[in-house]
């Protein structure tokens, strides 16, 4: 896929690390699969992951974390 940002990038399947902040809960979440834009680093996750993303941080959010830091686990 043609990146959106730069225009000049094609994208690649990779991994990348996510930081959610949310109700003064702070997420880092590594080893997240997303498409990598090869010129400017553009990450792009798609539905079923941001998906899991978000619920990682409202599960945080809900349990008075403020600073978490996991590896991605898929539903």
């Amino acid at each position: 896929m043609k990146c959106v940002i730069c225009r000049g990038g094609e994208t690649a399947p990779g991994s990348a690390t996510m930081t959610l902040t949310r109700e003064g809960t702070t997420v880092v979440v590594k080893d997240v699969p997303a498409d990598i834009c090869d010129n400017c680093g553009e990450e792009y996750f798609d539905e079923i992951v941001t998906d899991r993303l978000l619920a990682v941080a409202e599960e945080a959010a809900r349990s008075g974390v403020e600073v978490d830091v996991r590896r991605f686990v898929a539903a």
